[in-house]
């Protein structure tokens, strides 16, 4: 998803760089993909760190 949405990003601002005719309003909204892929990788990160302590508790 990041992936995705940081192609979008750079795709979007290319023509800004370039000089030529911007892109259509839907790829601004594509680019908002990398917000969300950054969104479900830290609930990953927060999901993985409230298993771990799970685990450490039920280890004791």
């Amino acid at each position: 998803m990041f992936i995705l949405g940081a192609l979008a990003t750079v795709v979007t601002v290319a023509p800004l760089l370039l000089g030529t005719s911007p892109f259509p309003t839907y790829m601004f909204g594509l680019s908002m993909l990398m917000g969300v892929g950054f969104l479900i990788a830290g609930a990953g990160v927060f999901q993985s760190i409230s298993a771990g302590r799970r685990q450490a508790r039920a280890g004791r």
